[in-house]
Order: C-alpha cells, then sequence, then structure tokens
C-alpha cells in the first residue's frame, strides 16, 4: 500500500509513550519440572524402586492368601452343608474324629432327579450317616436279619440285585457317592428290597465306633481303589490294621469275600488275608475263588472283561479265636 500524501508527523517521544500508557503484560513464566528426588543419588533411586516392588509383592501375596480363605470356607461350608435337606450329610463325622489316611477319595458328581427323588423319599427310612456317636442296634434296624456289610459298592446295581435275591441277608452297604446312595436306594426300592440299609461315611469309622463286637455275618469288599501308585499303596483298604479291626466285628464263620481286577493288588489282597491268624481261605489249594454264584456280574466288570483283565475272587472265614 502507498503512503498518505499528507501524513500526520510523529511526535518525538508520543510512540514511547503510548507505550507507556498501555498495560504491560506480565512476562509469561516457563514451568520448569522439579527434579525428581535424589535424581543424582542411582542408589537412592533403586532403593525407592526396590521399596515399591516389595509393596507390589506383599499386596500380591495378601490378595492371594485372601482367596485361599475364602476358597478354604467354601469347602468347609460344602463339608458341612448337606446337599440335600433331610439326606446324607457332607461330612457326616465332623472334625471328632481324627484325620487319617483314607482308602477312598470323595467326588462330587451330578446327581439326576430319579436319584434326588429316592434320596429325598427313602434316605429318612432307609439311609444313616456314619457320625461315630452312637452304637448301631443291627437287629433292630434289620428286624432281626442276619448282617453282611458291603464297603464301596458304586452305582449300587450288584447290591440292589443280591438283597432282591436273598431276602433274608441284610445288607449294610457304606459308601460317600451321593449319585450311588441315591441309585441304590431307587433300585432297591423298585426290586421291593426292604432289606439294604444305605450309609453315608467312612467305614473305619462306623466298623470302630458304631459296631459291637461280632455284630456282622459277613464283609463284601468288591473292586476296591486299587491305588495302583506305590506311593499310595498305604492307602489300599486291605491291610493288616483294618482285618484286625474287621475281626473284632465278624462272628466266627464269617465270610468275607474280596473281589479286584487289578492284579498287584488280588496278590496282595491275598498274602494279607492268608498271613492273618484269624482268616481262612476257604480254598484247598490256598489260591483264588471263583466267582460265587451270589455275587452278579456287574457292568463294570463285564467291561473289563472284554479288555483281557482278570477278575479274582478271595473267599475267607473268620476264624474262633483262639483260647
Amino acid at each position: 500500500m502507498s503512503e498518505p500524501v499528507n501524513p500526520t508527523p510523529k511526535t518525538p517521544g508520543a510512540e514511547a509513550a503510548s507505550t507507556a500508557a498501555a498495560p504491560t503484560a506480565p512476562a509469561a513464566r516457563t514451568e520448569v519440572p522439579a527434579p525428581l528426588a535424589d535424581a543424582g543419588d542411582p542408589a537412592a533411586g533403586a532403593r525407592e524402586a526396590e521399596t515399591l516392588d516389595t509393596e507390589a509383592r506383599d499386596a500380591e501375596a495378601r490378595d492371594a492368601e485372601a482367596r485361599r480363605e475364602a476358597s478354604f470356607e467354601r469347602q468347609r461350608r460344602l463339608r458341612q452343608e448337606p446337599r440335600f435337606p433331610g439326606g446324607p450329610a457332607a461330612d457326616p463325622a465332623g472334625s471328632h474324629h481324627e484325620r487319617r489316611i483314607r482308602s477312598f477319595q470323595p467326588r462330587r458328581s451330578r446327581v439326576t432327579a430319579g436319584q434326588e427323588d429316592a434320596l429325598q423319599r427313602l434316605w429318612p427310612k432307609w439311609g444313616l450317616d456314619i457320625d461315630g456317636r452312637r452304637i448301631l442296634d443291627l437287629p433292630t434296624l434289620f428286624d432281626g436279619l442276619p448282617v453282611v456289610l458291603e464297603i464301596g459298592f458304586g452305582m449300587g446295581e450288584a447290591t440292589a440285585q443280591m438283597a432282591a435275591e436273598d431276602p433274608g441277608t441284610g445288607i449294610l452297604a457304606v459308601d460317600v457317592h451321593t449319585p450311588g446312595q441315591g441309585n441304590l436306594l431307587g433300585l432297591a426300592d423298585r426290586a421291593g428290597a426292604t432289606n439294604v440299609r444305605v450309609a453315608n461315611g467312612d467305614a473305619i469309622i462306623l466298623l470302630r465306633e458304631m459296631l459291637a463286637p461280632g455284630a456282622l455275618d459277613g464283609l463284601r469288599v468288591y473292586f476296591p481303589d486299587p491305588w495302583p501308585k506305590t506311593r499310595h499303596h498305604k492307602r489300599r483298604l486291605i491291610q493288616p490294621e483294618f482285618l484286625d479291626l474287621a475281626a473284632q466285628r465278624l462272628k466266627p464263620g464269617a465270610l468275607v469275600h474280596c473281589a479286584t481286577d487289578w492284579e498287584p493288588y488280588a496278590e496282595q489282597m491275598l498274602d494279607v488275608l492268608t498271613a492273618h491268624p484269624l482268616y481262612e481261605n476257604t480254598q484247598a489249594d490256598g489260591g483264588y475263588a471263583p466267582r460265587p454264584a451270589f455275587r452278579p456280574l456287574t457292568r463294570f466288570e463285564g467291561q473289563g472283561l472284554d479288555k483281557g483283565h482278570l477278575v479274582h475272587d478271595l473267599l475267607f472265614t473268620r476264624r474262633a479265636d483262639r483260647s
């Protein structure tokens, strides 16, 4: 743009005065970040980082401990609360008996509608919890029938069949598997077998705390857990200590019948029973017995036989005490 023809003459100092008259804006301040604490001390920085790491680990450990405690509390409630009100207790002996090495592993499995119905209808009549707090009156419980104890009955098919085919013998069947308990009750009910009682809990506590001396006319242990690993052999049920306890509850002449499809366990059973002074093999050759007609062939056993497994039965009698 061209300069005006008659420019207004500038008064000397006017520009300076104008500048002085205008308000002066404060000078902008530049924010200088504060130096990190002890930035010049590497050792102090390392200590601070280590402290933060320690606090984080401690917090993580506290969280993990809280989760474990919550899990333990849930498991405790599961053990104490019955799955079916009025049915088998989750842990009938509770904490008033010592925690020992057990020969069984409790399992939580789905209960069908039919099994649940049988538990709710029949447990009050035919079921009992092994709480270790009383002696069972077997003559009253079984209306005077001779009583055989069966330890571990699975889903109960063989037990229900034996009960139906021999109504003159009472069967006290022990297991901890809730679906199997319900299944056995339902099978017995449908077969009209009123000579079965289902006991829930640890058979050792039942034998030791709840049965009178000489109360049993027989003992059946069919296909117990073989605990195949060497470090677990101590968990096998058929041991000298178990036979000592069972002998106290068996009448002289009572039949002890074991069966297994695990060859090494069969050999141990035969050795332990043969060595015990209060048991006598019914077989003249001192070996295994043929499967007796009263023990049904179970579905599980049939599957094993199809795979080439050998099933061994052992039949021993309780000798009379030596005077």
